[in-house]
């Protein structure tokens, strides 16, 4: 699981359909996760750009990475990403 989306950097380059992965998933508590999105050129690449984010968890929804993915999808930074 993954989204794709064109994104720049802090440097002002452009990576146009960049794959962007939840990685490094970690229970805070029973409602908080946090986890890495890094971004890659390709996956078989080394990621370019990297956030660490928290957000809520219901322990009894989807596992931790969907509810992850589905927090990033009302980000604006991540509006129209594509799944893949």
């Amino acid at each position: 699981m993954a989204l794709l989306k064109t994104v720049s950097t802090v440097h002002g380059l452009q990576a146009v359909n960049a794959y962007h992965r939840v990685e490094a998933v970690t229970l805070q508590n029973k409602e908080t996760i946090t986890f890495h999105v890094r971004s890659y050129l390709a996956t078989d690449k080394p990621f370019f750009m990297e956030s660490v984010l928290s957000c809520g968890y219901a322990i009894d929804g989807e596992n931790p990475i969907k509810q992850a993915y589905g927090y990033l999808k009302t980000l604006p930074e991540f509006a129209g990403a594509t799944d893949c």
